[in-house]
Parts: C-alpha cells; structure tokens; sequence
C-alpha cells in the first residue's frame, strides 16, 4: 500500500495560500483599493483547465468565473477580496510579479500550478512559467529544487519558458504530489509514472 506524502495534495487542506500555484504560471494578481483587496486571474489554453481552476477556487471558499481573454482563451477570475491580499501581496513588488522569498510548493500549489499550465512529454512533465514575468524563473527553479523537486529551465526555443521534471522518481513523486488526474483532464496533461 502506498503512503501519502504530508506534502500531498490529498494530505493537506485546501487553502486559500495553495492559489499561489495561478502565480507560479501564467496568473496573475492585482491589488485594489490601497491594498484593502486583490483579484487573481489566470488565461489557460483548455476548457477542463479552466473548470478545474474553478473547482479549486471553490474548495478554498473562493469564487471564480470563467470568460474569454482578448484572444479567445478561457481566462478564470475572482472578485476582488479582502482574504487575497496576503496571498497578493507577498507575491507583488509594487506591481511585478515576484516570488516570495520563502516560497516552497507544496502539493496543493503544485497541484493548481500543473492545473494551470502542467503537460507531459516525452522524458519528462513540464510547468509552464509567465511569459511576462521573467525574474520569476529563477526562483520557482530554485523553490521547485527545495521541493525535492530538481528541474531544468526551458527557454523559448525549447517549448518555454517553463520548467521541465525529469527522471522517474521525480516525477513519480510529483505525480504524488499534485494527486490523483482531474475530471476531464486528458492523461497526458497529467504526471503520472507506468
């Protein structure tokens, strides 16, 4: 019988900090009214991704929509919220995107990061990172890292920019952290060891 990790998606309760996987990919945060409440939004490129985001909101107590972004992609977003702006804020330097210091992903925020912008390919699971914020590569490698989960970064030329978990054992251990495939998903968006 396999044992949970403490770290695992399924090990851990939900919490409004495990959104902090929108802004390891492509999401970001927006804060309003000096700091008094923020909004996280994230453009995925599939429709299960985007009802799955959902869903994870809800289980934090969070809610969110789906609509179009200007390019026709689903785009998720909360309502502007008084419990997001720690989450915000820790993650905003003014109004860049920064990854906090003592970030280190955890199951659920690894899980809603893979839900956002996780696929496989051959040889590894790629997490995809935000295009418009490139200081934040370096440090989600090196939280990825802490996480018992080593990485290598892609560029532009090599399907990124992202982060690419390569080996069996590190990605059978990120397949028990982010836990079991989402309803809709397709497998091969998801990790998983044979």
């Amino acid at each position: 019988m396999d044992q949970l990790s403490f770290y695992s998606a399924e090990a851990q309760p939900p919490r409004i900090a495990d959104l902090a996987g929108l802004l390891c990919a492509q999401g970001q945060a927006v804060g309003f009214g000096r700091g008094t409440a923020a909004r996280l939004s994230v453009v995925v490129g599939e429709h299960w991704r985007a009802v799955s985001l959902v869903e994870a909101c809800a289980e934090r107590g969070v809610d969110a929509e789906v609509a179009r972004s200007e390019g026709g992609h689903p785009l998720i977003r909360t309502a502007f919220r008084a419990d997001l702006t720690a989450l915000a804020s820790s993650w905003l330097r003014g109004a860049v995107k920064a990854v906090p210091p003592t970030f280190a992903p955890h199951g659920n925020a690894l899980r809603i990061w893979a839900l956002a912008s996780g696929h496989l390919e051959p040889g590894g699971y790629v997490l995809g990172l935000d295009p418009h914020a490139p200081d934040t590569h370096a440090p989600l490698l090196d939280a990825l890292g802490r996480a018992g989960l080593p990485a290598k970064s892609l560029g532009v030329r090599g399907g990124g920019p992202a982060l690419r978990v390569t080996g069996r054992r590190r990605i059978a251990r990120l397949a028990e952290l982010v836990g079991p495939v989402p309803n809709g998903a397709i497998e091969r968006t998801w990790p998983w060891v044979s």
